[in-house]
């Protein structure tokens, strides 16, 4: 796993050990941010259930102007650290350790709001439903800004009132889906 374009271009990343993530491979990776390499620049990205930062780093790496990172597990937070420290980046981060919906709650108090919001929950557990809510609820997502959630390809398209989805990348077993505020 590797920062794959930006100022830490090259730059080798470490993952926790173990099957408890699921870094996002670099050909999908790079494939996200051809995406959305044009609403990237001096953007405030969030991303939710981070693993290893790697999306973050990445986003920071291509001209983001901040990001927040948030995982629950202590071995991605340290994880995260680590790479944000190699990539030369730590001072446009914010890392907490905390669950999605704790992190969102934290954020909205702060009076934080994002551009992008990449979420990459685990597989088939639930997960984007409940932080899309908790998403719209806070306020945290900008008004022009939009949310990317990384998924099975197995899992059902998320349909929630207040968000509206307006692209689907699929891959072979993952699916990138995008959705922004629904028009009023």
């Amino acid at each position: 796993m590797r920062v794959i374009s930006g100022s830490a271009r090259g730059l080798k990343l470490n993952a926790p050990k173990g099957l408890s993530t699921r870094p996002t491979t670099d050909r999908i990776k790079e494939s996200l941010f051809n995406i959305i390499a044009f609403d990237l620049y001096e953007s405030r990205f969030l991303d939710l259930f981070s693993g290893s930062g790697g999306i973050g780093i990445e986003a920071l790496s291509r001209g983001a102007a901040r990001a927040v990172f948030a995982d629950d597990a202590i071995s991605s937070i340290d994880i995260i650290n680590s790479n944000l420290e190699k990539a030369r980046l730590s001072d446009k981060a914010l890392v907490l350790h905390k669950k999605a919906e704790a992190a969102i709650s934290e954020l909205k108090n702060r009076g934080e709001s994002f551009d992008i919001i990449f979420m990459d929950p685990p597989y088939n557990k639930g997960f984007v439903n409940s932080t899309l809510y908790s998403i719209l609820d806070s306020g945290i997502l900008s008004p022009d800004g939009f949310i990317i959630a990384e998924q099975s390809i197995e899992d059902d398209i998320p349909h929630i009132e207040g968000l509206e989805v307006f692209r689907i990348k699929d891959y072979k077993i993952t699916k990138m889906t995008f959705l922004r505020y629904a028009e009023r």
